[in-house]
């Protein structure tokens, strides 16, 4: 089972999204994204 942060990162890696790019799309920072990804709350 994918934990949340793995899903996230694969997932935005197969749409060829950097952090930036899908932080844009969710109106969020890329920080926010980086944080996700790395299991930082």
């Amino acid at each position: 089972m994918l934990m949340l942060k793995d899903a996230l990162s694969l997932l935005r890696r197969e749409r060829g999204l950097t952090q930036e790019e899908l932080a844009r799309r969710l109106y969020i920072t890329r920080q926010a994204v980086s944080r996700w990804e790395t299991g930082y709350h």
